[in-house]
Order: C-alpha cells, then structure tokens, then sequence
C-alpha cells in the first residue's frame, strides 16, 4: 500500500502565493524555460576560431640570400662636435636662457653668472688707466719744455736726461695699467657663457641661483650637422680584410631607416688601436648632413661588406620588413607553428634593404613569419583559451 507523503510546509506556502499571484507564476516560469535552454543549446568551441583566423594570416618563409653579404655590429651615433661649459670663476647662477633641446648661433648668450665684483674690479683698472695716461700727458709736456730749454743752453744734459726718464716710465706705466685692465675685462667676460658654434643643447645640469665653481660642468651642446656611427667591430673580422668601403656599408638608425635600408655614410675610419679587454676595434662611420630625428647617444648598426670574407650570402637569413615589431628596445615576430597558430618570437635583427632584413638569431630558415603582425596579435590571445 502506498503511503503519500506530507508536502513540507515551505511548499505548500509557495503554491498558496502562486495560487493568489498569477503574474509571478509566469514570471518564474519564463525564467525557468530560458535558462534550460541556455543550458541546452550547443556551445561553441573556442579553440575554432583562433584556428580558423590563423588560417587567414598571409605568410611568408624565411629565406636565404643570393646577394652578396653583410655583417652587422651595434653602434651608438657620436657627435663629431660635442662641448661641455664649465664655469671657470666662481658666481651664482643668474640667468639661464637655454633649456635641453634648445638650437642656438654661434655667440648667443647662454648663461651668465653674478660678475658684480669683477665689474667693480675691472671699472677700478679703467680709472687707473685714465690717470696714468693724464700723468703721461704732463710728463710728455714736461719732456717737450725740457728739451727746448735744452736747446736753449738753460739747463743741463743730466736735467734733459731726467725728464727723457720720467716720460719713459711714466709711458711704461700707462702700457702696464692698460694691460691690467685687459685682464679684469677678461675676466669679466668669464661670467658670461657664449655658445661656441651653431649648436643645439644637450643638457643643463644647473638651474637658477646654483652656485658655479671653476670645473664645474654648466651645459652640454653639440653640433647636430656632424654626426657618426661608433661600432665596435672584432679583429678577427678585420683580419685579412681590406679596408672597408664606405660605398657598400649601411648604417640602420631606427625603424624610419630600417624601411628604407638604412643610409650609406660618407666616409669609414678604422682606429688603428684595438681595445686589449674586447679584442675589437672601432669604426667609424660618418653620417650624411640633415638625417631628421637623429642625436647623440642612439642605438645605430653598421653593415660592413662581406667581400672577400669565408662568409656568403648564403648565410644570410631574410624576412619582409614588415613583419617586424618593435616593442621598447627589443623587436619581435609572429611565427606559425606546427599546429597554425601563430606565436611570438624575440629576434636580433641586421642590415636591411630593399624591404627585407637580415635576421642574425631567433629565426631558422624555412619557419613562416606572419606579414601582418597586428592581425596575428589579435589571433594569439584566442589560442591561449
């Protein structure tokens, strides 16, 4: 015999209310309806969609070269022309009209100092001045009485002699007062800073009332129409090597040259000393007049010819340019891998021209490199799901 079993009293509540509420009976029961068929509906597999967009990204292999090569070496741009201005008296700081990055002309006032005591000093030389050349006036017109008294027969040759001496010294003492007047107005002038050539300013490690002593640093400026690649290339390289030639190097500074293929510099100088810790020895590479956006202090490399090297063009491994990213310091690339997805890869990147460069590490040939970086990057975040 079956037994019926009591319905709980929450239940029995809850029908009650259903009971006298309709609405909210059939507002529970949408509810109910729409959530199994959220349940029940087929989800959609992630991992399809990154597979399929990556299906998508046009690609190319890493090739070897044909052409004669290069080898790259890492270089910093030098200014041929760099000063610093130290002070070479001591004063406050008291006016200061260049800030980093400023273009000055050759003479432009760029700092002066608190010159008051050396102006006092120097206006004191110039009364001295003016009073030994009054005392040489009358002892030029003394000298000139003597001597026609002296024609005269009024007086002696000794008196004559004394005069002559006196107008001697007298003028000897102009000529010293002068010259100490040069050297106060000289020194005047440490107090005011000039700019020594057509410059732009590099750095101003002072400010406003700072106190100068002599040596100390004040601005650094340089002369932008000049300016090289240093790189440090090793001697094993150099060994058995001609001279290389400016002609068929190229210099890469940044990415606006990397798209270009960089420039040909105007003249290659090898130091004749090598550095005893590095084995390596310096080169230079002067840059043509006019290259925007360049400065002391960039990371530069120089693509020096392989001609007559063990090393061919075969070795050479490139890539379009534009399938290169730059992520601070550091350049990137998308490779597929085996399973079509694209992945992100750190490489060292060389020479380029004629849309390719050359890739020194991260990439074998025959991997394929996405062309498009952007489009892989919005595929990759879907593969990691």
């Amino acid at each position: 015999m079956n037994t019926a079993r009591p319905i709980p009293a929450p239940l029995r509540t809850g029908a009650a209310v259903l009971r006298r509420h309709p609405a909210v009976a059939l507002t529970l029961l949408t509810l109910a309806v729409g959530s199994a068929a959220a349940l029940l509906a087929p989800a959609h597999s992630t991992a399809q969609v990154p597979a399929a967009a990556a299906s998508r990204l046009a690609t190319v292999p890493v090739t070897r070269a044909a052409d004669a090569g290069r080898s790259s070496f890492d270089g910093t741009v030098q200014a041929l022309r760099s000063t610093t201005l130290a002070a070479q008296v001591a004063g406050n700081v008291v006016e200061l009209r260049v800030k980093p990055g400023d273009s000055v002309r050759a003479g432009d006032v760029l700092v002066r100092l608190d010159a008051r005591a050396a102006d006092q000093g120097a206006a004191a030389s110039q009364a001295q001045v003016a009073a030994a050349r009054a005392q040489l006036d009358a002892a030029s017109r003394e000298f000139e009485r003597q001597k026609m008294l002296f024609a005269q027969q009024y007086i002696s040759q000794a008196a004559l002699d004394r005069a002559r001496t006196d107008f001697d010294a007298t003028r000897a003492q102009v000529n010293a007062q002068l010259a100490q007047a040069g050297a106060a107005g000289t020194q005047a002038g440490f107090y005011v800073l000039r700019a020594p050539y057509d410059a732009v300013i590099a750095e101003v490690p002072v400010t406003l009332g700072d106190m100068a002593m002599p040596g100390r640093p004040l601005l650094t400026l340089y002369d932008p129409t000049q300016l090289r690649v240093s790189a440090a290339v090793p001697q094993s390289w150099l060994a058995g090597r001609a001279a290389p030639d400016a002609a068929a190097a190229r210099v890469t500074l940044g990415l606006t040259d990397a798209q270009n293929g960089g420039v040909t510099p105007t003249r290659l100088q090898v130091l004749p000393t090598a550095d005893a810790t590095t084995q390596t020895v310096e080169v230079r590479a002067d840059l043509p007049r006019g290259l925007p956006g360049v400065a002391p202090g960039q990371f530069a490399r120089l693509a020096l010819a392989d001609a007559g090297s063990a090393r061919t063009g075969a070795d050479r491994l490139l890539i379009p340019q534009s399938a290169v990213q730059r992520h601070a310091e550091m350049d990137t690339v998308y490779v597929l891998s085996a399973a079509g997805q694209p992945l992100l890869r750190a490489v060292r990147l060389g020479a380029s021209e004629g849309g390719r460069v050359e890739v020194l590490t991260g990439l074998s040939a025959g991997e394929s490199v996405v062309t498009d970086p952007q489009a892989a990057a919005r595929v990759r975040p879907e593969a990691a799901k």
